[in-house]
C-alpha cells in the first residue's frame, strides 16, 4: 500500500549490518516510474522495468517462465497508471520494488506474479474474477488474501475478531504472509515523507506483530532489516549512537575480523575441506544489543564469520578443524543442525579466541541452509506443490514450519479459542516470546517450546488434546512435576494416565505458558461437569486413609460403589475416604488369618539363637543379611547395605554371621509413590491381590503437589514373588516408583 519514498532516519553511508547475499544495487524509484510508464511493453517483450526482477528471479530458477511476470506487469501497470506514491513516483513503483525483494529471496514465479497484483484489486478497479481469468485460481487466491490482510488494523486497538478472520482467510499458504512482509519491508524504507508520529505508530505496529511474525516464519533477511528500520525511528539517538560505533570502526587501520577470516581459510585448505568464508557485518540492531551487553566494543564485535560449505558433513568437518586449531569457546557452542529451530534454521555456532582476547563468532552452514535461513518460508515456493527432496525429512514429511509449524499451530489455536478475546490474549503473548529452548523425547524426537515453558506445555505439544490424561513427568531421569519449568536441552518422558475421562487440573493455567496449553486447558475446563470442582476440592482437602487389611486383605477391592454393592445379607461394607475418592470394602468383614509368619534366618555356628528381621530395613530373601546381638540374647538381622549396620559396626557391637533358612514367607512394607487419580488405590489392592499377597495394613497420605504415597506392610506366601510384586505395583497407570520402607503399625 501507500508509503513515501525516502526515509531520512534511514541509514546514511554506513552499511546496515551488511547484506547477506550478494549485493545488488538499490533500485532507483524515479527511474523505474518513468520505465513503467515509457518503457516497451510488447507481447514479445519483456518490459524494461521488471528487468531487475527477471535477473533476481532466474538466478534462482534459471528455467523459469518470465511470461506470467510480464503479463502481471502489463495489467498492473495499466490499472495503477496514474496513481501516485506521496513521494512522486508513480505507484508501479511500490509492487515493483515488493516484487524484488521477493524474487532476490528466491520466490516462485507464482508468488512474484502475485505481488505484482497485490494493490490492484483494492486500489483499482481489477476484480478478482479478472485475476482468476487471466493468471488462475492459485494467483486470485493469493491476491485476494494479500488484500484481506491490507483491511487489518495490527495496532493496539485493533478488532480482534477482524484481525482472526484475516488470519484464517490468509494464513494457510504462507505465501500470502511473504508478500505482506515485503510490502511492509518496502513501505517502511520509504516512510520517511509521512509527519512523525504516523511514522511512530507504523513503526511500533511493524516491531509487536510483523518482526515476530518474519521471525516465526524463519525471513532473517525481512527480519533484520525491518527491526533497523524500526530502530532508526522508535530510538533516532541510540541508532545515532550506534551508527557512529560503526562508523568509527570502519575508520580504523586494520580489520581482525579479516584476519582472523584469512586464518580459517588457511586451516580449512589445509585440511582439504572447500569452503567460503565471509564477513558478515553485524546489523544496527545487533550491534546496539552487544554493546549495551559488553559495553566497549572491539573490531571482532561488528561482525561474524560465515563459513559456507556443500554438505552437511562438511559443517562438522570445519567445526572440527576451527576447534583443533584454534582455541574455541566452547560455552558458545550451538547444533542447530541436529536440532533445528522451528522456523527452519539451521547452523552450527561457535566461537575462536584471538590471542588478544577478542572473541570471534562463527556460523557455519551448507549454501542451502543458508537460503532457508535467510529466506525461511519464501524459499520453500508453493506448500501444495509436492516436496523437493531438499525440503523434506526421513519419514517424508515437508520441513515446513507451516505443515505442521507455528503457522498452523496458530489456525488450531483460533478455532479451539472459546472466544476471540483469548485467540488475540495468547496471540500477543506468544509473539513476545523471542526466545525458543528445544527439548528431547524418548523416542529421540524433539520439542520447540518457548523460554519458560514447563511440562505441561510439553504435554500439549506432543499430545495435543490427549495431554488431558497426563499425571506427571521424568526430566532428565528423575521424577518433575507438570510444573517444572523446562531448560533448553532437556531430556522429558511425560507419563500418561488410562482414564479417557481424565480432565485437566485448574491448576494447569498457572503453569501453561503457550497457546496450545492454554487454549486446550481452557476449553475442556468449561465444558466438564459442574461436580468436578467440587471432587477437586474434596480431593485436596482428604485426611491419610488407613485401609481395613479385614476388608482390603483378602480380595481387590471394588472400582465403585455399584461394583461393590452388598448382598441384603451382609452387613454395610466400610468405606475408606481418602485423596483419590471413596473407596468401597470388597464384601463383609472377615477375620484374617495373619500370624507372625517371616521367613526364617539361621545364626550361623548357634543354630539355636533367636533372630529377629529388624523393623529399618525389612530384609527378605535373598538380600544379603548379617545380625547383631541385642538385649535378651536376640540377633536383629539387618539387610547389608542398611545404614545402621555401620553405625553398629562403629559401636563395636558384636556381629553374627547369619543366612536365610528354608522358610521363605516374609512380611515386607511396601511404599508406593504415584499421581493422584481416581480409582488409583481400588487398582492398586486389586494388583496385589492378583499376586496372591495379603495385606496387613495400608496407608495412604494426602496428595502433595499433585503426588500420593501409599504404604503397604504386605505378608507374601514366597519372598522369590517379591520382584514380580512391585513390577505389578509399578504397571498401575499413576504409580511411578515402588520401593521397600520401614514398616507401619496398622491403624496408625
Amino acid at each position: 500500500m501507500s508509503a513515501d519514498a525516502t526515509n531520512p532516519a534511514a541509514p546514511g553511508p554506513v552499511a546496515p549490518a551488511g547484506p547477506r547475499r550478494r549485493a545488488r544495487p538499490r533500485i532507483d524509484l524515479r527511474r523505474l516510474g518513468r520505465a513503467a510508464v515509457l518503457g516497451p511493453a510488447a507481447r514479445d517483450r519483456l518490459p524494461d522495468a521488471i528487468g531487475h526482477v527477471a535477473e533476481a528471479h532466474r538466478a534462482h530458477f534459471p528455467e523459469a517462465d518470465l511470461e506470467p511476470l510480464r503479463r502481471a506487469y502489463v495489467l498492473a501497470e495499466s490499472s495503477h497508471r496514474g496513481q501516485m506514491r506521496k513521494s512522486g513516483e508513480p505507484y508501479i513503483t511500490h509492487p515493483l520494488a515488493v516484487t524484488l525483494i521477493l524474487a532476490e529471496l528466491g520466490a516462485e514465479t507464482t508468488t512474484l506474479t502475485a505481488s505484482l497484483l497485490h494493490d490492484t484489486v483494492e486500489d483499482t478497479d481489477v476484480t478478482l474474477d479478472q485475476v482468476r481469468e487471466q493468471f488462475g485460481e492459485e494467483v486470485r487466491y493469493l491476491v485476494d488474501g494479500v488484500t484481506k490482510l491490507e483491511k487489518v488494523d495490527y495496532g493496539a486497538a485493533a478488532e480482534p475478531e477482524t484481525f482472526r478472520k484475516m488470519l484464517v482467510a490468509s494464513g494457510s499458504d504462507v505465501r500470502v504472509m511473504s508478500i505482506k512482509l515485503a510490502d511492509r519491508l518496502h513501505n517502511m524504507r520509504t516512510l520517511g515523507v509521512m509527519r512523525p508520529d504516523k511514522q511512530a505508530r507504523i513503526a511500533k505496529v511493524t516491531r509487536d506483530v510483523l518482526i515476530p511474525l518474519a521471525e516465526r516464519l524463519g525471513v532473517q533477511a525481512l527480519k533484520t532489516e525491518l527491526e533497523d528500520l524500526v530502530f532508526a525511528i522508535l530510538h533516532p539517538e541510540e541508532y545515532a549512537h550506534t551508527r557512529e560505533l560503526i562508523a568509527e570502526n570502519a575508520g580504523r587501520p586494520g580489520d581482525p575480523l579479516t584476519e582472523v577470516a584469512e586464518q580459517v581459510r588457511g586451516v580449512l585448505r589445509e585440511a582439504d575441506v572447500p569452503a567460503e568464508v565471509l564477513i558478515r557485518p553485524r546489523h544496527f540492531v545487533s550491534v546496539h544489543r552487544v554493546s549495551r551487553k559488553r559495553g566497549h566494543l572491539r573490531g571482532c564485535d561488528f561482525g561474524r564469520l560465515l563459513v559456507l560449505v556443500n554438505e552437511d558433513a562438511d559443517c562438522y568437518a570445519v567445526l572440527g578443524e576451527l576447534h583443533t586449531c584454534m582455541t574455541p569457546v566452547v560455552s558458545e557452542f550451538k547444533d542447530f543442525i541436529a536440532v533445528p529451530k522451528f522456523n527452519l534454521y539451521q547452523s552450527l555456532h561457535t566461537a575462536v579466541a584471538r590471542e588478544d582476547g577478542q572473541v570471534v563468532e562463527v556460523l557455519i552452514r551448507t549454501h542451502q541452509m543458508h537460503k532457508a535461513a535467510e529466506a525461511g518460508v519464501v524459499a520453500l515456493g508453493n506448500p501444495y506443490a509436492p516436496p523437493a527432496e531438499e525440503h523434506t525429512t526421513s519419514d517424508g514429511e515437508r520441513a515446513d514450519p507451516t505443515r505442521p509449524g507455528w503457522l498452523s499451530r496458530l489456525l488450531e489455536w483460533q478455532r479451539a479459542a472459546p472466544d476471540t478475546d483469548t485467540f488475540w490474549s495468547t496471540l500477543r503473548e506468544d509473539l513476545a516470546q523471542d526466545r525458543e529452548i528445544t527439548v528431547f523425547r524418548p523416542d529421540g524426537g524433539t520439542l520447540g517450546l518457548p523460554e519458560g515453558a514447563t511440562c505441561v506445555d510439553a504435554a500439549y505439544a506432543q499430545y495435543g488434546e490427549d495431554a488431558h490424561a497426563c499425571i506427571g513427568a521424568r526430566v532428565n531421569g528423575r521424577l518433575a512435576t507438570l510444573s517444572t519449568v523446562l531448560k533448553d536441552g532437556d531430556s522429558v518422558q511425560l507419563l500418561m494416565g488410562q482414564d479417557p475421562a481424565s480432565e485437566p487440573s485448574r491448576e494447569w493455567l498457572d503453569h501453561a505458558h503457550t497457546p496450545a496449553a492454554r487454549i486446550a486447558i481452557q476449553r475442556r475446563l468449561a465444558t466438564r461437569r459442574p461436580t468436578a470442582d467440587r471432587d477437586e476440592d474434596a480431593v485436596g482437602d482428604a485426611a491419610p486413609a488407613v485401609v481395613d487389611p479385614a476388608r482390603a486383605g483378602s480380595a481387590a477391592v471394588a472400582r465403585s460403589g455399584a461394583d461393590a454393592a452388598p448382598s441384603p445379607a451382609d452387613p454395610a461394607p466400610s468405606q475408606v475416604s481418602g485423596p483419590l475418592g471413596t473407596v468401597p470394602a470388597a464384601g463383609p468383614a472377615v477375620k484374617t488369618a495373619f500370624g507372625p509368619r517371616t521367613a526364617s534366618v539361621v545364626v550361623a555356628g548357634r543354630p539355636d539363637t533367636a533372630a529377629r528381621l529388624a523393623g529399618c530395613c525389612t530384609p527378605v530373601p535373598p538380600d544379603g543379611i548379617t545380625g547383631f546381638a541385642v538385649r535378651g540374647g536376640v540377633v536383629t538381622v539387618h539387610r547389608v547395605e542398611c545404614a545402621a549396620v555401620a553405625r553398629m559396626r562403629s559401636a563395636g557391637r558384636a556381629e553374627f554371621g547369619v543366612h536365610w533358612g528354608e522358610t521363605t514367607a516374609c512380611r515386607v512394607t511396601l511404599l508406593a509413590e504415584s499421581f493422584g487419580r481416581p480409582h488409583l488405590l481400588a487398582d492398586l489392592t486389586e494388583a496385589i491381590a492378583l499376586e496372591g499377597v495379603e495385606i496387613i495394613s495400608a496407608t495412604v497420605a494426602p496428595p502433595a503437589q499433585q503426588r500420593v504415597r501409599h504404604t503397604y506392610t504386605l505378608q507374601l506366601p514366597d519372598a522369590a514373588g517379591l520382584p514380580a510384586l512391585m513390577r505389578a505395583m509399578r504397571n498401575v497407570p499413576g504409580v511411578y516408583d515402588v520401593s521397600r520402607t520401614q514398616p507401619q503399625q496398622p491403624g496408625l
